[in-house]
Order: C-alpha cells, then structure tokens, then sequence
C-alpha cells in the first residue's frame, strides 16, 4: 500500500493563507455587487415609474429585510457549505445580471413590471442575506471569530463604498443601466470561478458540473452583453410611434430624439419635451408674454434649463437682450442642441451667438453662488415628477430666484398642466407666491402636443395683462388674443393646495396623482 505524503508545514501554511484570501475577495466583490444590483433595480423602478422616493425606499426595505430572509435560512444549511456557496453565487449573478434586462422586458411588452420588480427584490436580497453567514462559517478553519467578522464585514463594505461612488460617476454615464447589471453578472459570476479554483480538491467530483454550469452561465451573459445594442435600440423603438434618430444614457437622464416626416420630438426619460410641429406655441407663450406686459428692457436673462436653445431662439429677438446665461445640468443635452442636425435647424443655432453663456452645473446651486443680479429669469425645467425635481419648484427655490433678480424684473416658471394636473398647477402657483413675489400672474396656452399648458409669471411690479405690447414678431401670439391666456375655467380651478417645500415636497404627490390616469 502506497502512503500519500503528508504536505509539509509551509504548504499547508500557503495554501490556508490562498483560501482565506479568496473568502476575503468573495466578500469584497459581494459587497461591490449587492449594493449595485438594489441601485439598478431601485433606479429602474423609479425611471418607469417615477416617484423616486418612493421605490428607492421600497427597494431599500424590502431588499433589507429579504437579506434578514436569507440570513435567518442559513442556520438551516449544515452540510456541503462550499457546494452550496457557490451554487448561491451562481443564482446571484445570473439573476442579478439579468434583473435590469427583464425588467426592460416586462415594462415595455406586458403588464407586469410590479411584479418582476418584487420578485427580483426579494430573490437577489435573500440570496445575498446567506451569502455573509456562508462566508463567516467557511473563515472558521482559518482565523477566529473576531477575526472572520473583522475581515468579512470591513471587506464587504469597502465593496459596498466602491460600488455607490462608482454607480453614478462611471457606471450610468459609461454602461447605462441595462449593460451596468450583466457586467456585474459578470463579477458576481467571478466569485464562483475562485472558489471552484481553490477549493476545488476539497469540493470534489462536484466541482467539474458546477464548473461548467459556470461556465455556460458566463456564456449567457456574455451574449446578452453583446446583444444589449441591439436589444436597447428595439427596446427603445417599441416605446415610441416614431423612428428614433438619436438615443443615449447620459450621467442624469436617458435622451431620445424622434422623427416622422417634419415632425422632431425630443424625449427625456420617456417624457416629451418638444414636438417641432407646435414647439413655438409653447416658447412664445414662455418668453413673449412676460415680456409682452414688462416696460423695462429685456436686458441680462437667465434661462434655468432649455438647454435644447428653443427659449433662448426666442430672445434673441429682443435687440435689448444684451447676455443670455443659459444653465443645464447635463452636458450631453447642450452637446446635441449645438450639433444635432435636426434641433439646430430648430434653434437656429442659438447657442453659438455672442449673447448667449452656457453654465453647466445644477439651478439652485448657480443662484446661490451668483451675484449679478438678471433682469428676467425663465425656469424652463423638466416636469416635477420625482423628488429631485420637484425641489427646483419649492419656496426656497423661488426665493433664491427672487434674491437674482433686479428690483421690478420677471419670473416664468413652467407649471405643468392646468387640465391634467390641476392641484400641481395650483401648488406651483402657491409656492412662487410664498417665496415673496408681490404679483402673481398665472396663465396658460394650447400646445396640442402637450394639450392646455400652464405657466406662473411674477413680479414684484403690477403688470397689465390687457394691455400687451408685442415686441417682436410670433407666429402664434397676437395682441388681439392676448388676454385669453389669463383666463381659466372654473373646473381646473384647484383650492386647499399646499406650498411645496424642501422639507415637504407635496407637489411631487399632486402632480403624479394628476397625472396617473394620462401618462
């Protein structure tokens, strides 16, 4: 009979050192990934559905609380630790690559996007909340309690740090949501390929399957990386009548532009900003009623988004206008306005005149910092459908803008739809005059693409909306039919509407509620 060697002293000393390494490294790639997978899911959501807080907070609780599922269901495994982590981190990768394109999937083509959501939610957080226990139990062999808890815990959570700095400054700008989940399929997928590696001896005759289902589950995500190009491009055709002619995720905001004969539209997050067909309906009734009604010259303006040059075509008009500051948070959106065929013959490349300076950089950051005071300011900023919006239509916004402006200058803000969201309209309302504004004049216009649309001027001037003096020539406004636009029925009449504050953004709440039933 032929004794086997024992191993000597330094080898086996090397090889407990190479495997608790590698549970080190499991949990640092856990952590980076179980962070990543509740930020997709939870900005998927949150993208489709709006109400940004709300699904944050959903996913955030019931992702915890299936991690304390999972956590508990641990102590019930006992035999083959090893066999049974890596087939956990086999379904972890694979469910959590694949969670962002089903969910795609279930959004545009059924009725069940709710569900997938939860169920996603639920099987990623249980499966993650047995991945720590496994890994504390598997350390046993090799250091003390104190010390396995002390390595698994810290490692996991510098993942989990790494993960949220990289999500938002490297991952939505570079992958976008749907290529971010199956790349880090591919991570998570990882942790099998080391544990199969090392631990391989000690696993056994089970190792060579689950190697190859390893194997063919990279396979898989891997072709569905490749395909992602062309899975997006009819992903996203399927939510729009229109051939799209230009599409990208960029560091804030997925931006589509559509064409069908002469008619351009421009998406935000699946939000239409514009149609070319009615577009200057909307930025005549946006900047040549305000400064219809002014006595004062135009003179320094700032634009608060309408970083696709429409607003800032309009006043350009004005030969009073002497500087145009244009601010917008995202620099992708000024790129395509300067070259996107299709916008530029829109704009009439307004951005490249003299007049105009762009800023990149947030709203209410800009009016806190500046010190030059403008004599009209227009925020032309995205509809308040989430939390992060909705603060660029609060009382302490508006007092800001109120502290830009020049003794008796001029406020516009967009205000959503009186008809389809009436409370939104009324609150948006409320809050410009809580900021301080001494006269407020709401008003609104047929834009067919959008319907009957709602806008809030204000002054700390009296103005005279029967007696308009147009200034420039327009193809829609004329002074005959002015007065009109100050003019509402009584059914979109909305009372008893709070001020949206920062601490209390109630606007988010009303305008998602008008809107549910249309959009």
């Amino acid at each position: 009979m032929t004794e086997i060697p024992e191993k000597a002293p330094d080898e086996r000393s090397t090889g407990s050192s190479r495997r608790s390494l590698t549970l080190v490294f499991c949990a640092f790639i856990s952590g980076l990934c179980s962070i990543i997978y509740e930020l997709l899911i939870a900005t998927t959501a949150s993208y489709f559905l709006g109400d940004s807080v709300k699904f944050f907070s959903l996913t955030i609780g019931i992702y915890m609380a299936s991690m304390g599922v999972g956590t508990y269901l641990s102590k019930y495994i006992e035999r083959d630790l090893l066999v049974r982590f890596v087939q956990i981190e086999l379904a972890l990768a694979f469910l959590g690559g694949v969670s962002i394109p089903v969910l795609y999937f279930a959004y545009a083509w059924t009725s069940f996007f709710i569900h997938f959501y939860l169920i996603f939610t639920v099987t990623i957080g249980v499966l993650i909340g047995l991945e720590i226990p496994f890994l504390t139990r598997l350390m046993e062999r090799y250091n003390q309690l104190k010390v396995n808890i002390a390595n698994i815990l810290s490692f996991d959570y510098f993942g989990a740090l790494i993960a949220t700095i990289s999500f938002p400054f490297f991952l939505l700008p570079f992958f976008g949501v749907y290529q971010s989940s199956l790349l880090f399929g591919f991570a998570n997928m990882s942790i099998g390929f080391a544990v199969l590696r090392v631990f391989g001896d000690e696993i056994g005759d089970r190792s060579r399957p689950l190697m190859r289902l390893t194997l063919v589950l990279t396979v898989l995500l891997a072709a569905l990386i490749a395909l992602s190009h062309y899975f997006l491009e009819r992903w996203d055709q399927s939510l729009y009548e229109d051939r799209i002619v230009h599409s990208d995720q960029s560091r804030y905001q997925r931006i589509v532009l559509t064409k069908d004969r002469d008619d351009v539209r421009l998406y935000l997050d699946g939000n239409l900003q514009f149609s070319s067909i009615d577009e200057y309906r909307y930025h005549e009734a946006l900047v040549h009623i305000p400064l219809s009604l002014s006595t004062r010259p135009a003179g320094r303006v700032l634009l608060l988004g309408a970083g696709d040059g429409l607003a800032a075509r309009e006043l350009l008009k004005y030969p009073d206008v002497r500087e145009i500051v244009l601010v917008d948070l995202d620099p992708e959106m000024i790129d395509l306005a300067r070259s996107n065929p299709h916008i530029l013959a829109l704009n009439g490349d307004a951005l490249a005149s003299d007049k105009v300076r762009v800023v990149l950089g947030d709203a209410f950051g800009f009016l806190q910092e500046n010190r030059a005071p403008f004599d009209f300011i227009i925020a032309d900023l995205p509809d308040p459908n989430n939390s992060g919006l909705a603060r660029l239509y609060s009382k302490q916004f508006y007092r800001l803008v109120r502290n830009n402006l020049v003794p008796g200058g001029l406020l516009v803000t967009q205000a959503t739809s009186p008809y389809f969201a009436p409370t939104a309209f009324a609150s948006i309302a409320k809050t410009v005059e809580a900021a301080g504004f001494a006269n407020l004049y709401p008003y609104h216009a047929n834009v067919p693409s959008f319907g009957d649309w709602g806008f809030v001027l204000a002054s700390d001037t009296a103005l005279d909306p029967a007696r308009p003096a147009l200034k420039v020539e327009t193809r829609y406004l004329d002074e005959a039919n002015f007065a009109k636009h100050f003019l509402f029925e009584k059914d979109v009449i909305a009372d008893g509407v709070e001020v949206n504050t920062l601490d209390r953004p109630a606007l988010l709440d009303y305008y998602l509620a008008g809107w549910r039933n249309y959009r």
